[in-house]
């Protein structure tokens, strides 16, 4: 019987790659450079001046070189608990930026930080007043009757509300991941606010505003191991590319650039939408009103971010189908809560579409 030698070596373990030291020591002496990069972060990047001001409220109007195309002119609103200058990040990270080397007129709501004496503000306060003195600013400033406005997030569900409230004012709506329909689903905010485990009279009798803590944290526990561990990781891999630092950094920095919502608005969002998803019953009262969206018949465009984790399309996907609009449509593109703003292919992919379709809806000059 012949004998055949037998490879012991078959039950050896995979080599394991020892520790990337050259790698270690590159990162090591990127430090400097990235602490260089974040001093000179700056955001907020097109140009601008201050229109108008009413309380803590400021409107920027932005300026450019490049002649404007367009007479019809288009207001940005962004959520009350987050800055706006996530629409104006940085060059080649900025919607406002695509919008303006369109030709158009952009004009942007910043509301400010609330105070405690803030506290009893509503959603007829932001609406009915902040929001209608600014769009009457707006037109008076353009020289025209209406004009066209832009949502993005809770500012889109505010826009929604005031256009069907005022429809003789807007010309176009565009809605950006906007929170329209709060049935509980594949949305972790919704199963949080469930009455029977979230109280929010009490959070709002206690603080008085709702603290930046608190809506911060709920938004990173959405993803929590994205959000607290891989974006890290990553970061420190590729510590070593500049372009990439300085884009990080600028998102960090409007991350962490936190401020309180209003008690009262923030118990209103939470108990009309969350707790009754009132809006898509036509039965969200703002004062004396109540919003009825099939009252929007301006042209509508609907833009969703096919991985948000925020605010899922199925919250915002119902909306044309709920206004009373002829010229409606949407569009979902691949991209998260906040790509749908920064991300290069949304830069590069979608907003060129976007100012395209504004641009076939407005005046031209």
């Amino acid at each position: 019987m012949s004998t055949q030698s037998f490879p012991f070596n078959w039950f050896r373990p995979p080599a394991v790659p020892g520790p990337d030291i050259q790698g270690f020591f590159d990162r090591l002496a990127a430090w400097p450079k990235v602490a260089q990069i974040a001093q000179r972060i700056r955001t907020g990047a097109t140009p601008h001046e201050v229109s108008y001001r009413e309380d803590k409220l400021q409107v920027l109007r932005y300026t450019s070189d490049e002649p404007r195309r367009y007479k019809t002119p288009l207001l940005m609103v962004f959520a009350l608990v987050n800055r706006p200058y996530i629409l104006d990040l940085m060059p080649g990270k900025s919607v406002v930026e695509r919008f303006v080397e369109a030709g158009f007129d952009v004009f942007l709501v910043d509301w400010g930080c609330p105070s405690d004496g803030d506290r009893f503000l509503t959603g007829e306060h932001y609406i009915e007043r902040y929001m209608h003195n600014v769009v009457r600013h707006v037109a008076d400033a353009a020289d025209v009757d209406s004009i066209s406005l832009m949502g993005y997030c809770m500012g889109g569900t505010m826009s929604a509300m005031y256009t069907a409230l005022h429809q003789e004012e807007i010309r176009n709506l565009i809605l950006m991941t906007a929170p329209i329909d709060f049935t509980p689903g594949d949305n972790l905010l919704s199963i949080w606010a469930d009455p029977k485990y979230f109280d929010v009279d009490q959070i709002v009798d206690t603080f008085g505003n709702a603290p930046p803590w608190l809506l911060q944290t709920s938004f990173l526990m959405l993803k929590p191991v994205s959000n607290l561990i891989e974006k890290y990781l990553n970061f420190y891999d590729r510590m070593t590319d500049e372009k990439f630092v300085e884009e990080f950094l600028a998102m960090e920095t409007w991350i962490n650039d936190n401020i309180p919502l209003a008690g009262e608005t923030y118990r209103e969002w939470v108990k009309n939408g969350y707790h009754r998803n009132l809006l898509v019953k036509g039965e969200w009262p703002i004062g004396r009103r109540k919003v009825n969206l099939k009252d929007i018949t301006c042209p509508v465009l609907n833009l969703m971010a096919r991985d948000d984790h925020l605010v899922p399309c199925t919250q915002s996907r119902g909306f044309n189908d709920l206004t009373g609009s002829s010229d409606r449509q949407a569009i979902e593109f691949p991209s998260g809560h906040i790509g749908l703003a920064v991300s290069s292919r949304a830069q590069r992919d979608l907003w060129p579409r976007a100012c395209e379709w504004l641009a076939a809806r407005s005046d031209a000059i």
